[in-house]
């Protein structure tokens, strides 16, 4: 029988295809028009190269025992960038999804997002009331790093999504979709 179509495989492919979007037409809308698109844009960056840095001073360290206090400090920055960066991110979330932390698309690297604030969380705390010797500190920032760099990643690969999936949705709006930089 050529020539007939198969409506409702055709249905089920579109159906997946709405489905696996990560943005609904409303949500794009939503999305570009937010001022809080353009602070995560700045935000995920300049908290990435604080990260950097402090890497830098936190390995410095551990191999030489020189500068403790900047790389205690470094770390301290860092977690205040982070939360900077969970809080707009949040308040993003809520204009663009209605909910302020794990909406839909972004379920799985808000969850993971807790983790990387508790132990960037646990790190204060154990510096702020002197519970960890000054290496197991550094050891807790290398494991809040990590953390970190795995969530990163998360949202990177949204935005990689967010950008090939903008063509088929239309084009999407001049700014950049760096709400995804969230970590």
């Amino acid at each position: 029988m050529s020539g007939v179509s198969n409506k409702p495989e055709a249905g089920r492919e579109a159906g997946r295809a709405a489905a696996a979007a990560l943005y609904t037409p409303e949500e794009r809308m939503r999305r570009d028009a937010s001022p809080w698109t353009l602070v995560q844009g700045i935000l995920a960056p300049v908290q990435f190269v604080v990260f950097l840095v402090s890497l830098v001073l936190v390995l410095r360290y551990l191999a030489t025992g020189e500068d403790l206090s900047a790389a205690l400090g470094s770390v301290v920055i860092k977690t205040i960038t982070l939360y900077a960066i969970m809080i707009t991110g949040s308040i993003w979330e809520k204009e663009v999804f209605g909910r302020y932390l794990f909406a839909r698309p972004f379920f799985w690297e808000d969850v993971f997002s807790m983790l990387v604030l508790a132990l960037h969380t646990a790190y204060l705390a154990a510096w702020l009331f002197a519970l960890l010797t000054p290496v197991a500190l550094m050891v807790l920032a290398l494991s809040a790093y990590a953390a970190y760099v795995v969530n990163a990643g998360q949202f990177v690969w949204k935005l990689r999504m967010a950008r090939l999936e903008a063509p088929r949705a239309g084009g999407g709006g001049a700014r950049l979709a760096a709400s995804e930089g969230r970590a």
